[in-house]
């Protein structure tokens, strides 16, 4: 729904246009039927707020015109292979595996996610300051919209929604990616309390006596 509003406005059309192959504001211009200095505009603006990059230049009849293309970031988001492709890949994954490795796994893939993420984490000093950190690395990297809380003596991230949701609801274990990355940013014990009634929303206790989402009493792992 979402990429559909994104796709109907003139950033949209840009964007759908330049899929095919970086092009000129001039070249966009006369296939969306705007004026070259309105696509120009929408551009820069595209430029600045990094949906779009410089390519190069195209000669012209008087000068050279810049080349614009989509950043890889916004080629991500565009694309809607991800979520058909990680659910089938999970399917398989989950079918030709014994009871507990696909769990086993999904930890693994946290801690190798963890390796390119940790860093402005596990430089803060303090636990406080390293959930905080790795919050900020939740928000700004995973697309995930949650808040620290303290409970019980440790802490709680909770999710007003889920970054994973097209997964979590057919495989649980999913939730454990993001358990094992956040053990490995705060360097403490993290535990998974993930409603996944509904609506999914993240839930992570770390660290103290945590009683969970759903009320039962956290067993903190590593």
């Amino acid at each position: 729904m979402l990429k559909r509003q994104f796709l109907a406005t003139s950033r949209g059309r840009i964007a759908a246009l330049l899929q095919r192959g970086g092009q000129t504001a001039d070249e966009v211009a006369s296939q969306l039927r705007l004026t070259p200095n309105a696509v120009r505009a929408q551009l820069l603006v595209m430029e600045r707020d990094g949906l779009v990059r410089r390519a190069g230049q195209k000669k012209g009849a008087t000068r050279p015109s810049l080349i614009f293309e989509l950043t890889a970031e916004v080629e991500q988001l565009l694309s809607g292979a991800y979520i058909p492709l990680l659910t089938h890949l999970l399917r398989i994954l989950a079918k030709g595996s014994r009871p507990g490795e696909l769990r086993k796994t999904m930890r693994q893939v946290g801690r190798s996610l963890a390796t390119d993420l940790a860093r402005p984490a596990r430089g803060a000093s303090t636990l406080d300051a390293r959930v905080k950190a790795a919050n900020d690395i939740l928000l700004d990297q995973i697309g995930a919209v949650t808040a620290v809380a303290r409970r019980n003596g440790g802490y709680v991230i909770n999710g007003a929604g889920c970054p994973l949701a097209g997964l979590t609801d057919k495989h649980p274990s999913v939730c454990l990616v993001i358990e094992s990355l956040l053990h490995e940013l705060v360097g403490a014990p993290v535990r998974e309390c993930c409603d996944r009634a509904g609506r999914p929303r993240c839930c992570f206790a770390i660290g103290g006596g945590h009683r969970d989402a759903r009320g039962g009493a956290s067993a903190s792992r590593g």
